[in-house]
């Protein structure tokens, strides 16, 4: 793998999940160490032992998952480690000024005794970036960094990008949104198991151009081919002034109103944090609602559990595959037959049927694309992204009624990606709903017919296909011409 980033630039970074993107730039940042190359800084070898000695040589990386202590304040998070000290004591008030003057000098506009948990994600990446610039950065590297923002918000780091490169700051992307890396970008390289196969100029290539490049094929599934299906089969759910609590006890959802029919999907938007999970939680009985009215399939939703729910014709791709749908230690058909154990074909009568099992392992592992495609081997043995497939299997070959999917396709490659998607209208063609919650704004609007946006636990606005406004909504996530 050779790759050359230049002064000043900004450079994206593209390319399927496997792709060798992250563990390329986990060597640049000293998170990993080459078996063999060069890497070059400034004319020199240079060989870093960890990001210690990166950062000493001005590279920075914003992970995708914020490196931040919630509870300390910006000032503290950006010198922590590093803090000014008087009198064999941390000063508080030289941090601040060090790091306001950080912030003035990039233009970040930040409060420096600001808490952390109190901010915006937008606002606590900013953050993170000025962490990076405030130890002397000349290289940023951003991983995934638009996964949790706003359209507003994504625009301005962007600008933020942009202002950083005038300054001769180097800019990396990575980035599996081609709409974003084409707006933002200037130059973009593609990579395709570990090894470099473009670089093209944004201005002179396309989305499809760039999906080809990647995967072989071109990207489908865009917002603008997508019919609008209005909802005119039976309620499935059915939600009026729902009130749930967070696992702390603080309010999640605040009277939230919504239903779902079958033969639609439903998106759910919304900056993290703001009531999505718990109402997914409610509607898979994982967790009990305190207030309001609701059905779901026909029957009350108070007092739901997971297994009533599962009955009922509840399929739940969940958020946390690890911690909700899949067992590590279980080969992936025993993960395959979870919840359906005692039916056939994994069951004939009270015993186990394995020759079933096995059988109806392989054919999902073919029909979704899973590698390997081996029903024996552990789980914890595929990679993030094959797991989740073995989960979407899972869950539809229920023919569930409705489909519950929580960030369904977060860290897939754009095939995957592609296939996951196909497979949810899929499911809504043979009649089920679909509650769709995702981050992804862009994803969002590519698959929903109906779209609610949440914000602090309410809904702040309601869209159908016609009416989809990407900036609106990105207002409504924001709380906007809310109360």
């Amino acid at each position: 793998m050779s790759l050359e980033i230049r002064a000043g630039e900004l450079l994206a970074l593209v390319g399927e999940n496997g792709a060798g993107k992250s563990s390329l730039m986990n060597v640049l940042y000293g998170l990993y160490h080459p078996d063999a190359g060069d890497i070059v800084l400034d004319g020199k070898p240079v060989r870093f032992k960890s990001p210690r000695d990166a950062i000493a040589r001005g590279i920075g990386m914003v992970h995708q998952h914020f490196m931040l202590v919630p509870t300390l304040t910006v000032a503290e998070n950006v010198v922590l480690g590093r803090e000014p000290s008087r009198w064999g004591r941390m000063d508080p008030e030289r941090a601040c000024a060090e790091v306001a003057a950080t912030c003035q000098r990039f233009g970040f506009q930040l409060d420096p005794r600001a808490r952390v948990d109190s901010l915006t994600v937008g606002s606590q990446q900013k953050v993170e970036i000025v962490k990076a610039l405030h130890r002397g950065a000349k290289v940023l590297i951003l991983d995934e960094p638009t996964a949790v923002l706003t359209p507003q918000e994504s625009e301005d780091l962007f600008r933020v990008a942009r202002a950083l490169a005038a300054q001769g700051h180097t800019v990396v992307f990575i980035s599996h949104k081609l709409r974003e890396v084409l707006s933002v970008a200037e130059r973009i390289a593609v990579m395709r198991r570990g090894k470099l196969v473009a670089e093209v100029k944004a201005a002179e290539t396309s989305a499809n151009v760039l999906a080809h490049l990647m995967v072989g094929e071109s990207r489908t599934g865009t917002s603008e081919a997508e019919p609008y299906h209005s909802p005119t089969g039976s309620v499935v759910v059915s939600v009026e002034g729902l009130t749930a609590r967070t696992d702390d006890g603080h309010p999640a959802l605040q009277g939230v109103t919504l239903t779902v029919h079958a033969g639609e999907i439903v998106g759910i938007a919304g900056v993290d944090g703001n009531g999505q999970r718990e109402l997914a939680e409610v509607l898979t009985g994982l967790r009990p609602m305190e207030g309001g009215q609701g059905t779901l399939l026909g029957a009350p939703l108070q007092s739901l559990n997971p297994a009533e729910a599962r009955r009922r014709g509840v399929g739940h791709i969940p958020e946390d595959r690890l911690k909700r749908a899949v067992v590590k230690g279980m080969s992936v058909e025993e993960n395959v037959s979870l919840g359906r154990q005692d039916q056939p074909p994994f069951a004939r009568g009270p015993w186990l049927n394995f020759a079933g099992r096995r059988e109806r392992t392989r054919a999902l592992l073919a029909a979704y694309d899973v590698r390997p495609q081996d029903p024996r081997v552990a789980i914890q043995g595929l990679s993030g992204g094959n797991q989740q497939k073995v989960v979407v299997a899972r869950e539809l070959d229920t023919r569930p009624k409705l489909v519950v999917a929580v960030q369904p396709t977060r860290g897939l490659d754009i095939n995957a990606v592609s296939q996951v998607q196909a497979r949810l209208r899929e499911e809504r063609a043979l009649g089920a709903g679909v509650l769709l919650v995702s981050l992804d704004l862009e994803e969002v609007l590519a698959l929903s017919d109906r779209v609610y946006v949440l914000f602090e636990g309410r809904v702040t606005g309601t869209f159908t296909r016609p009416e989809f406004d990407e900036q609106e909504m990105g207002r409504r996530m924001m709380g906007a011409d809310h109360g």
